[in-house]
């Protein structure tokens, strides 16, 4: 009866500091694109900070507005938006808070990507985002099939009628925007201009609907309907690109003649986040070279950590070789930061797409 007794308090109180040692865990909530935190990523950062779970929520640039604005910047303690977006969403809604620089290891980052994203999120003297990866957003296209696209206005060539793809979002409008001699960075000041040439976009859209396939939504439908050959170009990522260049060699990213569209996706800290420590360990440890390989195996994007083209898998690098001249480099349209309420009447264009196109 004894022994009996001491058995169940041993069970016992190994239960409960098994409990109590799970309690202790912190949960670092990941709001983030998808493959920016690959299960093999995850496990080797929970290796190396047991005490830390991570969670992930797949999201993208309008959810993790709409998410962090719903809930005063609470419910994730790290998001990745792209650079474009956080200063007038900051401004607007005060969703995150200031970056503390000394816990991040800035020094292995790119120089000129690091200064671009402090210029963009620089709010009051506080800086809210560093860089994480970089891309661009162009043409995929089917050199076999296709071999006179090279503009965004080329998906709408009536020889390629039912054959081109696109995603219905503000990128394609901007690509065409330049694709008709416009610059809508530029106009991003003068709201009844930007709207004027929305109009003159939405027109040229609704006309080449017959053009168009079907319209993406991820990187995995793009990617089917090329390797079918239901589609022989479409505006893409180039990430998505450079995966389907290993798959097939005739499917080659293409720089637009008026300049690929450049981005670079960041990290923020929500305003409510709960875990900030451990957010700043996430993002030393997916900087680092060895993580930096797996991560760009997932993405397909170049990290912003210095010598980040060299550290991109194999086949990834050729294709960026195969992709960029010098002169496609030079040639980069950074996107520049969305000023507050741009993105509504943007949204009205793409649902007069939409509509038009579902008719």
């Amino acid at each position: 009866m004894i022994l009996k007794k001491l058995v169940t308090a041993l069970v016992g109180a190994t239960a409960l500091m098994a409990v109590s040692n799970g309690a202790s865990a912190e949960t670092l909530r990941i709001l983030t694109w998808g493959g920016y935190a690959p299960d093999n990523v995850i496990q080797l950062f929970e290796k190396e900070y047991p005490d830390v779970n991570v969670e992930v929520t797949l999201s993208n640039n309008e959810e993790i507005i709409a998410k962090l604005r719903a809930t005063g910047g609470a419910g994730f303690d790290l998001a990745q938006p792209s650079h474009d977006r956080i200063f007038a969403a900051q401004q607007e809604y005060d969703i995150y808070k200031p970056l503390d620089l000394s816990k991040v290891n800035t020094a292995d980052m790119q120089e000129n990507l690091l200064e671009a994203v402090k210029a963009n999120t620089t709010i009051d003297g506080n800086v809210y985002a560093v860089p994480h990866q970089w891309g661009t957003s162009g043409l995929v296209v089917d050199v076999s099939k296709a071999p006179n696209i090279k503009g965004w206005d080329d998906l709408c060539d009536p020889a390629y009628k039912g054959r081109t793809s696109m995603r219905l979002k503000r990128t394609v409008l901007l690509g065409m925007a330049f694709s008709l001699g416009k610059d809508p960075f530029a106009l991003y000041s003068d709201r009844e201009a930007y709207q004027q040439m929305l109009d003159e976009v939405t027109d040229k859209m609704i006309a080449c609907k017959s053009n168009v396939k079907t319209y993406w939504n991820g990187g995995d439908d793009l990617s089917t309907l090329l390797l079918s050959g239901e589609v022989v170009a479409s505006e893409a990522w180039d990430s998505t690109a450079f995966k389907l260049y290993g798959q097939n060699s005739n499917l080659v990213y293409v720089p637009p003649k008026t300049g690929a569209l450049a981005w670079i996706d960041t990290f923020v800290i929500p305003r409510k986040g709960k875990a900030d420590d451990a957010a700043y360990k996430w993002i030393n440890f997916v900087m680092r070279p060895d993580i930096v390989k797996l991560m760009s195996d997932s993405t397909g994007a170049i990290s912003a950590v210095k010598g980040g083209v060299d550290l991109l898998p194999e086949d990834k690098k050729e294709a960026v070789k195969v992709a960029f001249d010098d002169a496609a480099l030079a040639n980069l349209k950074f996107f520049a930061n969305i000023p507050a309420g741009l993105e509504d009447i943007e949204g009205k264009a793409l649902e007069r797409i939409k509509a038009a196109t579902s008719n």
